[in-house]
């Protein structure tokens, strides 16, 4: 006789207990808050990061504006003057063109003007040379000197050419100038490096270019010296 408490079950069976069940979805990967990986930003930490770099930049830019308004202030309290030169006298000596060669003696005076009233000048490192238009005859260098406020001072510098060679354009220009009109005009180029001082402050150091240009002097086609024609000559100066 068959039991009737063991009939067959009819119908779906019972849903068994299984992840994919219960969870349809893949559950969120877990993530250690000790991690050095763990992708979440912390919004406020990156905000005051962004606060701190916008205050060092603006930091920096005011620091460079109140440096730069306080050198220009003591530059308008200061008012730095570029110096003067002048030259007083220009002589050549023992003159003798031939060959293509020059062999001659110059001698310069010059004086040059501190007209700033607050700066010192310290001049060194004075480069000079003696040129006919633009090729350099003899090149020589001028000792260092120290120009006091509204000071002047006068310099003397000697060129000395022996048997030089010139170029040939060089040679007849001055063989010309000096038979045609008994004169024969040189340029003056000095380069020094000048430190500009007033009281605690000082400024760096500044290459000076001075030049003097058409420095005539006579030299007759029997002569083999001639002194500077004129009164002194302004030289121009520039840094």
């Amino acid at each position: 006789m068959t039991d009737p408490n063991n009939r067959p079950v009819t119908g779906y069976p019972a849903a068994a207990a299984a992840p994919s069940a219960v969870y349809p979805y893949a559950a969120p990967p877990y993530y250690n808050n000790n991690n050095n990986n763990y992708p979440y930003q912390n919004p406020y930490a990156t905000q005051q990061r962004n606060i701190f770099l916008r205050r060092v930049i603006a930091i920096l830019i005011a620091s460079t504006i109140i440096t730069g308004t306080i050198l220009f202030v003591i530059w308008l309290v200061i008012l730095p003057r570029i110096p003067e030169f002048q030259v007083d006298s220009l002589s050549v000596s023992n003159l003798n063109l031939s060959n293509s060669l020059i062999t001659a003696n110059w001698d310069l005076h010059f004086t040059a003007r501190n007209p700033n009233k607050k700066i010192t000048l310290y001049y060194d490192e004075i480069a000079a040379a003696i040129f006919f238009e633009s090729l350099s005859m003899a090149d020589t260098t001028v000792p260092p000197f120290f120009m006091d406020k509204g000071n002047e001072t006068g310099r003397k510098v000697s060129f000395v050419a022996s048997g030089a060679y010139v170029e040939k354009w060089a040679f007849e220009g001055m063989g010309k100038e000096r038979d045609e009109k008994g004169i024969i005009r040189f340029n003056v180029r000095m380069v020094a490096r000048v430190s500009f001082k007033a009281g605690a402050w000082r400024a760096r150091r500044r290459y000076l270019r001075v030049y003097c240009g058409d420095l005539s002097v006579g030299v007759s086609l029997n002569k083999s010296s001639g002194n500077l024609l004129g009164a002194e000559r302004q030289c121009r100066v520039g840094l």
